[in-house]
């Protein structure tokens, strides 16, 4: 009893603590029940509670020390370390002390700072090393009496860690037993989905204690351990990052930490006018490609909504729901199916093709022109919903948009290069359009050259109980443009026109008593490329869907975009 008087009136000293310093933890099962509910015993403290796990932070190249108090010979121990950001070195040994650095072989208490030095000089027996990033656990069946110091360090960043010591482990058991087969299997495999299954834990179902899985999916690699996996996570699912020693807070670090900055000019006097933010306040960048989803005591799960062909990391993790403490079980990885091929279809020097694509499908088109060229002139022409369009040359992405209506693209062209045209379809539906590549100039391309702007405008101030005025820009090439009036309901809106209407069906489509008249327009300056038209024969108070179209010299043509007029009630 005398000697773990003197090893613990030591470890009061190497912390500093004086007379009013906490009661050391020990296995005494009700005092142990107390402290483990009081976390502020152990905040920030270089005493390792027995039978907890504790979280710390360690700076890089910036050693961290924790004591751990064996008060009877013989006496088990067990230590274990889980490195989360970065590999650490960590180094456990006995503290050798003189019998006198009780206070008691004299019968009178030595100085204080002479204790100090007594127990800081000497570096003691070590017991075990380790360096990497693997969980490691240093197990002794019979330890002696005395004070036990875990030194840790991180030599590549600053890091997390997770630390539990305890001298009961045959009883404790902290973390989930694995199974005598800890690996993960993958069952099923398809473009999208990965079932995985493994064999549950003795844990849960022999002795009786409340266990759950965690399953963690990533592109990356495998995760050693939890805590590894929650620390490449968001900061809002993970470790809040450390601030550094002896650094103002700025605005910025308070948004961070959750707190609304206010406008009192809170930093200026500190001179913290720099938009840069120092690496220990950067706030981690979501990271999408990585989640975690717990699932309860199942041991199958399958993971849905992945890309096809495409590599993913998988982990299990069995995790005591009363301590929070987890086990890794021996992770796998998987590549998805790649989606069915398609056809690609090979477009045509100046020749128009007709698309059609699925609801969320998508299409390939191949264009690989046989002569030199400066430039390639690509149309697309959606009917429907809108698509999104990506073009590749030769591998290289050119362009990744999304298009409704008439667009036109001037593409950069190469010596021998080939155009991949990829086009994916909408989520309300299918999709129809045209598509035309070419090489040749515009004056022989059969889609009509357009505007800018293919808006209708209509004049109100020319509006009249019979008749309506509008005008729509052309260009400096001579087209043939043709409009047609439609009669419609007074309730007739935008939604319901776009539902109706598809936008490739040309004038051949329209019945000839809805034909107002066709022309030919154009001008060399396109300031003034701009013609107006007089719309007569309506009736009062009614509402018309305006149409125009522009034909191409082989016939092809494009709508602009409809416009919704009504005449005048009153004259």
């Amino acid at each position: 009893m005398r000697q773990c008087k003197g090893w613990s009136a030591v470890l009061l000293v190497l912390l500093g603590l004086g007379s009013v310093a906490q009661k050391l933890p020990t296995r005494d099962e009700g005092l142990f029940q107390m402290q483990i509910r009081d976390k502020s015993l152990f905040h920030d403290s270089s005493v390792i509670p027995d039978g907890a796990e504790i979280s710390g932070y360690l700076f890089r190249d910036t050693s961290k020390r924790y004591y751990f108090v064996v008060e009877e010979d013989n006496t088990p121990l067990s230590v274990t370390v889980t490195p989360c950001d970065a590999p650490l070195e960590w180094k456990l040994t006995l503290q050798e002390l003189p019998e006198e650095a009780s206070g008691e072989g004299s019968g009178e208490p030595e100085p204080l700072d002479q204790q100090k030095q007594q127990v800081t000089v000497d570096e003691g027996t070590e017991l075990f090393t380790y360096k990497g990033n693997d969980v490691e656990s240093y197990v002794a069946t019979s330890t002696p009496s005395g004070l036990y110091q875990l030194e840790l360090l991180s030599t590549e960043k600053d890091s997390n860690f997770k630390v539990y010591a305890t001298t009961t482990p045959e009883s404790d058991q902290p973390y989930p037993e694995l199974p005598y087969d800890p690996r993960v299997d993958v069952t099923a495999l398809g473009r999208t989905t990965v079932t995985l299954a493994w064999k549950p834990t003795p844990t849960g179902s022999l002795m009786g204690q409340p266990v759950q899985y965690c399953v963690v999916i990533n592109k990356e690699h495998n995760f050693k351990s939890m805590c590894a996996a929650e620390a490449k996570m968001s900061t809002d699912d993970a470790f809040m990052l450390a601030p550094k020693p002896g650094r103002d807070f700025s605005p910025f670090d308070f948004v961070h930490f959750g707190f609304v900055p206010s406008d009192n000019g809170f930093g200026k006097d500190r001179g913290l006018t720099s938009n840069k933010i120092s690496r220990a306040y950067a706030a981690k960048p979501k990271a999408s490609d990585i989640q975690k989803v717990c699932i309860g005591n199942k041991n199958i799960f399958t993971v849905s909504d992945l890309k096809p062909d495409t590599q993913y990391y998988f982990d299990v993790f069995a995790v005591n729901s009363a301590t929070n403490t987890s086990t890794a079980y021996v992770g796998t990885f998987a590549r998805t199916k790649e989606e069915a091929r398609q056809k690609t279809v090979e477009l045509k020097d100046g020749k128009v093709s007709d698309v059609f694509i699925k609801r969320k499908g998508s299409k390939f088109l191949r264009f690989a022109p046989v002569s030199s060229h400066q430039r390639v002139t690509l149309f697309v022409h959606t009917c429907l919903d809108a698509v999104q369009v990506q073009v590749r040359r030769d591998g290289k992405l050119l362009l990744s948009q999304n298009v409704e209506g008439v667009r036109q693209f001037q593409l950069r062209g190469k010596p021998k290069a080939k155009y991949l045209i990829r086009l994916r379809g909408s989520r309300k539906g299918a999709s129809t359009l045209k598509v035309l590549a070419t090489t040749r100039p515009s004056s022989k391309q059969p889609f009509p050259s357009l505007p800018e702007d293919t808006r209708i405008k209509a004049f109100d101030k020319l509006r009249t109980c019979s008749s309506v005025t509008v005008a729509w820009l052309g260009t400096q090439d001579r087209n043939k443009y043709c409009i047609y009036r439609k009669e419609v309901a007074d309730n007739y809106g935008e939604e319901q026109r776009r539902r109706e209407q598809n936008q490739c069906a040309g004038p051949e489509t329209r019945r000839k008593s809805e034909k107002v008249l066709c022309k030919y327009f154009h001008s060399p300056n396109l300031q003034k490329a701009v013609t107006t038209e007089t719309i007569t024969g309506l009736e009062p108070g009614k509402t018309y869907l305006l149409d125009v179209y522009v034909v191409g010299h082989s016939g092809h043509s494009v709508k602009y975009q409809s416009k919704l007029v009504k005449t005048r009630k009153y004259c």
